[in-house]
């Protein structure tokens, strides 16, 4: 029994050293795939320097934390950037023999209707006809454009359809209701606003260039009751 008991332990010793061994020689089941395997079998892998850190991120220059104050501060930068924009135009386009001086002048003359442009200043290129509605008074950009008639002015804007920058003037004439029209001036050079009450010869803009035109020039139209009239006839007639 002894000698039996002394087999039975050495065996089991055996079998205990033996099998750990024929378990590492043992394949791998085909099933059981690791990760380290995935990655060598898709031909991809993602190396990270242990020096990477993660880039701040860049959250503009704006201290508002709602979108309502962001978009405030957009349209407020925006605005400036026209108002930059439209001065840097009007110092381009400005006439270099007319100084500020001129600006504080009055049309010559003390009628109740009075010439748009200085006299000697311009010549007229075209006038009312074959669908133009106006007289273009060719003149340098940058020459003082006074009210042709005293009135409220119900149009002074940057971009008035294909005349840029535009001033109308609703005046009384003679009994009759006369609107005067004065396109093309030159961007920030509008001197009267919407609503605003103005006396004949008032200095109102400066000619330029701007919307449809082809050249500085000031488009003057003239309706008297509604319906378009020759300017310089008009002019002629009543300055």
């Amino acid at each position: 029994m002894r000698t039996v008991a002394i087999f039975a332990a050495v065996s089991a010793l055996v079998a205990a050293v033996a099998l750990p061994a024929y378990a590492a020689t043992n394949p791998v089941d085909a099933g059981a795939t690791t990760l380290q395997q995935m990655a060598v079998s898709d031909a991809q892998s993602l190396v990270v320097a242990s020096e990477a850190t993660a880039a701040p991120m860049d959250r503009g220059t704006y201290s508002a934390t709602t979108p309502e104050e962001i978009a405030k501060k957009k349209a407020e930068a925006a605005a400036k950037a026209r108002a930059a924009a439209a001065a840097r135009v009007a110092s381009t386009n400005s006439g270099g023999s007319l100084s500020d001086a001129d600006l504080r002048l009055v049309a010559a003359g003390s009628g109740a209707v009075r010439y748009p442009l200085p006299q000697g200043s311009y010549y007229v290129s075209r006038t009312l006809g074959s669908g133009h509605n106006g007289a273009d008074m060719v003149a340098p950009a940058g020459t003082p454009i006074f009210a042709a008639a005293g009135g409220v002015v119900r149009i002074s804007s940057e971009s008035h359809y294909g005349y840029g920058v535009a001033v109308v003037i609703d005046s009384v004439v003679g009994g009759q209701r006369v609107s005067t029209l004065y396109g093309h001036m030159t961007n920030g050079t509008r001197a009267v606003q919407a609503g605003q009450t103005v006396s004949a010869g008032q200095f109102i803009g400066k000619v330029g260039n701007t919307g449809r035109s082809y050249g500085a020039h000031l488009h003057f139209e003239v309706k008297v009751n509604g319906s378009l009239v020759e300017p310089i006839g008009w002019l002629r007639v009543n300055a």
